[in-house]
């Protein structure tokens, strides 16, 4: 009779943490509209409501064959009216770029641009596009010149964060302020790397992920947050899935992370970490596995936007929108 009546509160406990789990809101994924042209390795932010998706390669074409797919095109999407349109274009071409908004302005750091046969030479430039006149204007370059870098805000400034410098990993932090276009530098992160994910939560920098040298086979899981107050850095729980090639956005103090691309495809993965609790969820997978794609937060929803669908050079129009859970 006992065992009857341990496996009556048994199946009981099961079916209650069944409903439970079937009844927690997952978040919704959505597609939009997508975007005018196939790309990957773009930069994209968010910016007075809108966003901005730049750079990159285009998918390779007569037209673009003299500088070798590398992307100058600008698209703008406004997601009142799900609608793509081309904006002034980067006064030249970048892939790899890092990018941030900041006080009504785009910002557009590093990245790899054509030089000789290649088209992975290092630029330490920075562009800043002005909205309102739809213009771009060259600012003080990065004392570090790397691609495949990530770009943090905090406090009226910009951090450029790791990277590839066209011959070996970058650790360095640099700091610029757009009031006296001035770059000074700040601790260098522990681990060196490149196509990383980096955000500003909970008033900290998390680097995340990413890979060394450029190699997509030695992908990595470390996490690491800066402290702003005392200018150091710190391990954090690791990624549960080691990517590079990644996306990441902020939403309500939570850091999304999707997709990467390894050796032996292209992840569809999203995991969320939680500042706080030092913590990670696994969430509901992109519907489209993909690397070199752009995210940005608007309204509450992260955007998701194009991207190689298999490694390396491929090339994509995908534009998803995950809506987080209440």
């Amino acid at each position: 009779m006992a065992k009857l009546k341990f496996l009556i509160v048994l199946l009981v406990f099961c079916k209650t943490a069944l409903v439970h789990a079937q009844s927690a809101d997952p978040g919704i994924w959505h597609n939009a509209a997508p975007t005018l042209e196939k790309r990957t390795e773009i930069a994209a932010a968010a910016l007075d409501g809108k966003i901005y998706v730049v750079g990159g390669f285009s998918q390779p074409s007569l037209s673009n064959v003299l500088d070798f797919a590398v992307s100058r095109m600008v698209e703008v999407y406004d997601p009142a009216t799900d609608t793509w349109t081309e904006t002034t274009p980067l006064p030249e071409g970048r892939h790899h770029a890092g990018i941030a908004a900041l006080n009504g302005h785009l910002y557009v750091i590093g990245g790899f641009t054509k030089g000789g046969l290649s088209v992975w030479r290092a630029v330490a430039t920075l562009y800043q596009f002005n909205p309102v006149n739809q213009t771009w204007r060259e600012l003080k370059s990065m004392p570090t010149a790397r691609g495949a870098l990530g770009v943090a805000v905090h406090q009226g400034r910009l951090y450029a964060v790791g990277g590839y410098d066209g011959d070996n990993n970058s650790a360095a932090v640099e700091v610029f302020d757009p009031q006296t276009n001035v770059w000074t530098s700040a601790a260098p992160m522990p681990t060196a790397r490149d196509h990383l994910a980096v955000v500003t939560a909970s008033d900290k920098i998390y680097a995340i992920g990413g890979r060394p040298d450029l190699n997509y086979r030695k992908n990595m899981d470390v996490v690491e947050a800066y402290d702003f107050v005392t200018n150091q850095w710190h391990a954090r729980a690791k990624l549960p899935t080691a990517r590079s090639g990644i996306a990441a956005g902020v939403i309500d103090g939570r850091i999304y992370v999707v997709g990467g691309e390894s050796g032996e495809g292209t992840f569809n993965t999203h995991e969320m970490y939680l500042p706080k609790e030092d913590r990670w969820v696994m969430m509901m997978p992109m519907p489209t596995a993909r690397h070199g794609l752009g995210a940005a937060v608007v309204n509450d929803r992260l955007h998701v936007i194009s991207g190689g669908l298999t490694p390396g050079a491929s090339f994509s129009q995908v534009h998803e929108v995950f809506t987080p859970p209440h």
